[in-house]
């Protein structure tokens, strides 16, 4: 190896400087967020009362696939589909993940909590620098633990007695 000394100069290296060299077009920040900022598939789980869904995001044209029917098609309850949809529009990412999701257990209210869930931890999973904070403030990520009280020996229900009669 041929020794440098301060008069033969380094074959790309004008001159020395404590300045910090432009980074190559390839590490620039733009390059970066567009390599990364792709969507990118990712899975989650929701529970909601009795309810259980898994559910799978893979990017795409905005299609649902609940147990083998659409959206539209397991929840005829637009309020059911606006619920579900809510992660998305917070994150302003509709239409460009596709979702597949398995659901059982619970009522139709309950699976709706649990495929919210399931769908804000995968899009949490997806980009936690990103998502998390948005999904968080909007608290979709707080699983809702209220369930049915069970029911209590020698009363009717949970807490439902017998009427007292004093004669």
């Amino acid at each position: 190896m041929a020794e440098t000394t301060p008069e033969t100069p380094v074959e790309g290296v004008e001159e020395y400087t404590s300045e910090t060299p432009q980074a190559p077009e390839e590490f620039t920040s733009e390059s970066l967020a567009s390599r990364f900022g792709e969507p990118q598939p990712a899975a989650g789980t929701g529970r909601r009362k009795n309810a259980v869904a898994r559910v799978r995001i893979i990017p795409g044209s905005g299609k649902w696939k609940i147990n083998g029917r659409t959206l539209e098609g397991y929840f005829p309850n637009k309020v059911h589909q606006q619920e579900v949809n809510e992660p998305f529009k917070v994150l302003e990412l509709d239409e460009r993940y596709d979702v597949v999701a398995r659901i059982a257990g619970g009522g139709i209210s309950g699976q709706a909590g649990a495929l919210r869930l399931g769908v804000a931890r995968a899009l949490n999973e997806a980009d936690v620098d990103n998502n998390r904070g948005p999904l968080k403030k909007a608290g979709f990520l707080t699983r809702d633990a209220r369930a049915v009280e069970r029911k209590k020996a020698g009363l009717k229900k949970a807490r439902k007695g017998t009427q007292y009669s004093k004669r």
